[in-house]
């Protein structure tokens, strides 16, 4: 649920990045981050897992403007992928507005893909949130790679594996080159104010006021 604060009239929305260890989450975050204007960005933390690359989260608050008065701020988050990383994956999902989840592209990493994709939906329904209610993108990472010998996965086995069910929009990307990484922020961004303001900023604020 947005943090929303009447005193400031600011309103947080929490977006995270969900998928299978070293997909791209946190190389998303960091293009993101390294390519704004630093009076656009807040900073960014980052906990590194002890014996792997990946971040343990990274945190960019993002300013959008005015809805009903309110600023918004966006917030990105990851989480780590790896299987040990299971309740630290659940508790960054607390509160979240929105979603990404960063897809594979190699072949080799299929199972872990839908394995993910099962393991966000279990999540969420801990906190009694469905993933075909939430704004929801999905991003098929390493697209770069299926010119290459490494075996990847086509668009159309995508689709079918983590698509055919949600039918939400999808976008191909090369997180490393920047590729497809604001064009993924630019929807989800839309879809979660949208969402978060249809929710929480168009009532009266009597009624707000009780909804937090």
């Amino acid at each position: 649920m947005a943090l929303i604060d009447l005193s400031k009239r600011e309103v947080h929305c929490k977006i995270v990045y969900y998928g299978p260890g070293r997909c791209g989450k946190t190389t998303n975050l960091l293009y993101i981050y390294n390519s704004m204007n630093s009076n656009a960005k807040g900073k960014l933390l980052t906990i590194e897992t002890k014996g792997d690359r990946t971040l343990f989260f990274d945190l960019l608050p993002l300013n959008l403007g005015k809805i009903n008065g309110f600023d918004i701020r966006i917030q990105l988050y990851t989480v780590p992928g790896q299987s040990i990383y299971e309740a630290t994956r659940k508790l960054v999902l607390k509160g979240v507005d929105g979603l990404v989840f960063v897809a594979d592209s190699l072949r080799v990493r299929r199972k872990k893909n839908l394995e993910s994709l099962q393991d966000l939906i279990a999540n969420l329904q801990g906190y009694n949130l469905d993933i075909h209610s939430m704004p929801l993108v999905l991003q098929y990472n390493k697209r770069d790679l299926a010119s290459s010998p490494i075996p990847t996965l086509s668009i159309e086995e995508l689709e079918q594996d983590l698509n055919s069910r949600l039918g939400v929009k999808a976008f191909e990307a090369a997180a490393t080159k920047g590729l497809g990484v604001f064009e993924t922020l630019k929807d989800i961004s839309k879809k979660t104010v949208r969402y978060v303001a249809t929710k929480h900023l168009l009532r009266p604020e009597k009624q707000m006021e009780k909804a937090l």
